[in-house]
């Protein structure tokens, strides 16, 4: 189907978007299917709906975006988190800052909220969570969920934070209030600084390895010198030395000390 560098302009111009960072045979195929579901015959035709029918445009941002997660996903390391990473961390501070990034439904950035009670009162914790998906950060601010995306939850928790509703669960208003929710384009913005501990996880394998390069450059600008970077499962950094970052666990790296 031709059009499609002529429709990544487009995207640019309207969302800031820019599709050229994303892995192309992947992401072209996505945009086909959704042509194909929305009866358009081409890349500018379905531009032209998407444009003028707000409905048709969230559908396209939403299924851009992976919003497939899970409260405590790949446990273990998540307990690393809590046993290792985060007291090295207040070895040095008392408070630690904290940002989630590509946070998709929230189920990230709540169990960062629950990992950090074992610390804090709810009272002290103030995570950042920032998403390019409004629907999902929507989603996410409701915060119902299945029960198969709090399977791994501790039962402390489940019964502590999580009340039924139907066959779902919706998460308690003392855990929201911890997480501040912002639309972000982690391509596009300005990266926050002075975190502690920034989570970017299962998202790094969309894009292309220059996307990534740019990414870990800033994700290092936006961290404390000692703070701590925590990736996906599929997403060690090959080579950490080169963005100024040093293995302390897997999956987790910490700034040099410049």
């Amino acid at each position: 189907m031709e059009g499609y560098e002529n429709f990544k302009s487009k995207i640019f111009k309207k969302t800031g978007l820019d599709l050229s960072l994303y892995k192309e045979r992947q992401m072209k195929r996505r945009i086909e299917s959704l042509i194909k579901r929305n009866n358009c015959d081409s890349f500018e035709a379905y531009f032209r709906l998407l444009d003028t029918d707000k409905a048709v445009f969230d559908e396209f941002i939403n299924y851009l975006t992976i919003n497939v997660s899970e409260f405590f996903r790949n446990t273990n390391q998540w307990e690393v988190l809590k046993t290792s990473v985060i007291p090295e961390l207040l070895k040095t501070r008392s408070t630690l800052k904290v940002w989630s990034a590509a946070c998709s439904t929230g189920e990230e950035p709540y169990t960062l909220v629950m990992t950090l009670s074992n610390f804090f009162p709810l009272n002290r914790i103030k995570i950042l969570a920032v998403d390019i998906d409004k629907e999902a950060i929507n989603k996410a601010k409701i915060g119902v969920y299945s029960a198969k995306s709090i399977e791994n939850v501790p039962e402390e928790f489940k019964k502590k934070y999580f009340e039924p509703v139907g066959n779902a669960y919706k998460i308690s208003e003392e855990i929201k209030k911890c997480v501040e929710f912002q639309h972000f384009n982690l391509l596009k913005d300005t990266y926050p600084k002075n975190y502690d501990l920034i989570v970017c996880r299962n998202v790094m394998i969309y894009f292309t390895e220059e996307a990534k390069d740019e990414m870990y450059k800033k994700f290092n600008d936006a961290l404390v010198n000692d703070g701590i970077l925590f990736v996906g499962s599929t997403e060690q950094i090959i080579v950490p030395a080169k963005y100024n970052f040093k293995p302390l666990k897997t999956f987790f790296y910490q700034k040099s000390l410049e």
